[in-house]
């Protein structure tokens, strides 16, 4: 994973956090937030909340007090202790895609199978600009609605040795996750190290659903990583002004940080951003504009501000194929997810269609775009050996260094070699099928599929989770 020891891009001053501060703290005590929970009301109630129905107006001092005892960064455990992710401080870690009904392969969009998420799994462990494979890296729609979650999770901790998210649909499912990874991690180890990271999405504005409270609940219990983050298109979630959507992005996620202190203080937990704007004249939702970019540096500040990791960024795109506008637009939110040194990164590969498609060919392009970005972002070390002065000696005036000593002791490593960019001239280029960056990408992740090697799993441990999703599927059918 990569350390970021650049300068942060901080663009609020004093006075403009204080004015958020002021803006949110109206909103979660004055206006109140929705949990449809009962026993997320009555732990806000036991902890002297305002409660009416299922309405919480907060203390915003409480909130603060809770929310201090979240962990500034945690360790997120995988099988592979290789593979083991420290979240927060300098530390970025990339996941891919997550989340999309659909998938695109060439030029053929269609339904996500199963088949289709062993294989984004696949790519996820191959690549290493890929910290995690992340959790529904796409949508299974071939198999059972009820069961589908185990065999998510079943692929993600078969075909992977990195950490993964867990299934937030349902509190049973957030369960069935626990217990599986319990079968390979064992109870002691997660109570001391988390092994799953989970994403719990606040139903904005201000309001969070029943589903979701029930799996926050269980993997707070259970001292699993959560990510809170409010849901915010600008102009249909939250209102059109930058400030405004800020200050309410701030009140949802920290009043969700400070339910789940309250149920397990210590829980490590991740400020979650996912903002961006609506397109005014049709309505859709757009990514990679420069409102989002915006946001994003702001929230990395904010998080820092109140001393938490923090989540947002990504490849993210509003094209339907893997075009310009694709590259362009992810290129827009990869680089302030690097300014603002985000510390959780999802959506980091794959993201198509405004988060309807995952892509294999826009996979290898967010890849590429990662490994320049790690490239970018690595400290510049400069002392005797890379000024190179024995090398002017040798070369002295119109003279070519291609010859040099220096150069040739370090022409393999000495500059970015892509994993997809043509660098061949019009006529190398045209003998060789004349492929463009999508057509190129195919062919990387076809081999790379080829080449995939499955990671070592204990026999006995991975009959046990099979026994497991069999049972529970039986289970969840009858």
């Amino acid at each position: 994973m990569l350390i970021n020891e650049l300068p942060r891009y901080d663009i609020l001053d004093e006075s403009s956090l204080q004015e958020l501060e002021r803006g949110w703290r109206r909103i979660v005590s004055e206006l109140g937030i929705d949990f449809l929970h009962d026993e997320a009301l009555a732990a806000f109630e036991t902890e002297g909340q305002k409660v009416e129905g299922q309405l919480v107006k907060l203390d915003p001092d409480w909130i603060l007090h809770q929310v201090a005892k979240a962990p500034r960064e945690f360790d997120l455990q995988a099988r592979n202790p290789a593979r083991t992710i420290h979240i927060g401080g300098n530390h970025m870690a990339f996941g891919a895609v997550y989340g999309c009904p659909f998938v695109r392969e060439g030029i053929e969009r269609r339904e996500a199978t199963y088949a289709d998420f062993q294989n984004l799994v696949r790519l996820a462990q191959a690549f290493p600009q890929l910290d995690t494979p992340g959790g529904t890296i796409c949508e299974p729609n071939d198999t059972p609605l009820d069961s589908r979650h185990l065999d998510m999770v079943y692929a993600l901790m078969t075909l992977s040795d990195k950490p993964f998210m867990g299934s937030v649909t349902s509190g049973p499912n957030a369960e069935d996750t626990i217990a599986l990874t319990e079968i390979v991690f064992g109870r002691e180890s997660l109570e001391r190290t988390p092994a799953t990271i989970s994403l719990i999405n606040v139903n904005s504005p201000l309001r969070y659903d029943d589903r979701m409270l029930s799996a926050l609940l269980a993997y707070a219990k259970a001292n699993q990583a959560l990510v809170i983050t409010p849901f915010l298109l600008m102009g249909a979630m939250s209102p059109v002004s930058v400030a405004a959507t800020l200050a309410q992005q701030v009140g949802e996620a920290l009043a969700g940080i400070a339910l789940v202190q309250t149920i397990r203080p210590g829980c490590p937990t991740v400020f979650g951003s996912f903002l961006s704007n609506t397109d005014m004249q049709s309505g859709s939702p757009s990514f990679g504009t420069p409102e989002s970019a915006v946001g994003l540096l702001c929230t990395g500040q904010i998080a820092r501000h109140y001393g938490l990791p923090f989540r947002g960024g990504g490849g993210l795109t509003s094209s339907q194929t893997v075009d310009a506008q694709a590259a362009y637009e992810a290129a827009m939110t990869l680089w302030p997810t690097f300014l603002a040194g985000t510390n959780f990164v999802m959506h980091a590969a794959g993201w198509l269609e405004s988060g309807l498609v995952s892509c294999y060919e826009k996979l290898v392009v967010d890849v590429e775009l990662l490994r320049m970005l790690h490239h970018v972002f690595e400290p510049l070390q400069i002392n005797e050996e890379t000024l190179a002065y024995g090398a002017h000696q040798e070369v002295l005036q119109g003279g070519h260094f291609l010859g040099a000593a220096h150069t040739l002791e370090r022409f393999r490593e000495c500059f970015y070699r892509p994993l997809l960019s043509s660098t061949d001239n019009y006529e190398r280029w045209a003998r060789n099928g004349g492929k463009d960056a999508a057509a190129r990408a195919s062919d990387v992740w076809r081999k790379t599929l080829e080449e995939y090697s499955e990671p070592e799993l204990d026999a006995g441990l991975k009959d046990e989770l099979e026994a497991y999703v069999d049972r529970r599927r039986k289970e969840l059918g009858d």
